[in-house]
């Protein structure tokens, strides 16, 4: 049996780090929408036992240490169930991009898995064990944009105005723990988080208004580059330009596909290189 299954990028509408844990993760809030650019994932299931992942990104080599084999591996361990499951992956969302491509990815599997087998896990269970994979995993499970505490693991689900994106990538490789790790975190975790205790915005302009990244300030010190995305991105007509994640990625938001698109077309000819420009819908 063989399927195929698309696994969305994300963008961080807002991302608040409060402080740091006990765990040496970090506490933070964050407001999280999937968007309309997907890798693609092929499993396929036969008798057997084991599990095989090729990728077709150097960025992203498969076998044991790939994501996707973990959550495989995972899936069957805790279910007792026993297949051959050969995974494969085409890459499309760029690695170390702060889009969440390898969370995403490893929800995928965990989703495509239950599915496929008929176990019918509830979603609950399935974060559960995407929790175990990493902080942004249990996101990709809903479906739909939500709000993130915890480490990333504490999700409300949120319902958002439509929204329109335009997203830059500039070939530019950002390690997440390297980011956070560099952070100045000069208030207490208290103190942080009746500061940003956000309402989920109602509206397009308070989406807007929203936009803001703790991480920007220690990306953009390394990569000043990534400022001027933004404001490239802005003098084509967003509405608002953010970071995402703990970068490399630059967002524009628009209120409509027809604002989008032409900004996408407008600066389109102008990536060059390792870059990358992507038109997309919010999910």
């Amino acid at each position: 049996m063989k399927r195929a299954f698309l696994a969305p990028a994300k963008v961080n509408l807002f991302l608040r780090v409060l402080g740091k844990r006990t765990d040496n993760f970090h506490e933070i809030l964050s407001l999280m929408q999937p968007v309309s650019v997907f890798d693609e994932i092929s499993v396929t299931l036969s008798d057997g036992h084991g599990v095989t992942v090729s990728s077709d990104s150097i960025d992203a080599p498969g076998g044991e240490e790939n994501l996707c084999h973990k959550a495989a591996a995972l899936f069957f361990w805790s279910t007792g169930y026993r297949f051959q499951a050969d995974i494969a992956v085409k890459k499309v969302i760029p690695v170390g991009a702060g889009l969440g491509g390898g969370s995403s990815d490893a929800a995928t599997v965990l989703m495509a898995l239950n599915e496929m087998t008929g176990i019918g896990l509830p979603d609950g269970a399935l974060m559960e064990l995407a929790a175990r994979l990493g902080s942004d995993v249990p996101f990709f499970i809903l479906k739909g944009a939500a709000l993130a505490a915890g480490r990333g693991e504490k999700l409300q689900r949120a319902r958002l105005p439509e929204l329109h994106y335009v997203l830059i990538n500039p070939g530019i490789h950002v390690s997440t723990a390297s980011a956070y790790s560099s952070l100045d975190l000069t208030k207490t975790g208290e103190n942080n988080t009746l500061l940003y205790s956000y309402e989920v915005p109602a509206s397009q302009d308070g989406v807007v208004a929203a936009l803001f990244n703790d991480l920007e300030s220690v990306t953009l010190a390394r990569h000043p580059e990534i400022s001027a995305l933004r404001e490239t991105l802005k003098g084509a007509g967003a509405r608002g330009a953010l970071m995402s994640g703990s970068g490399s990625t630059v967002f524009g938001v628009f209120y409509s596909r027809a604002e989008a698109a032409q900004a996408y077309e407008a600066l389109l000819p102008g990536i060059k290189g390792n870059a990358r420009i992507f038109l997309a819908k919010g999910l």
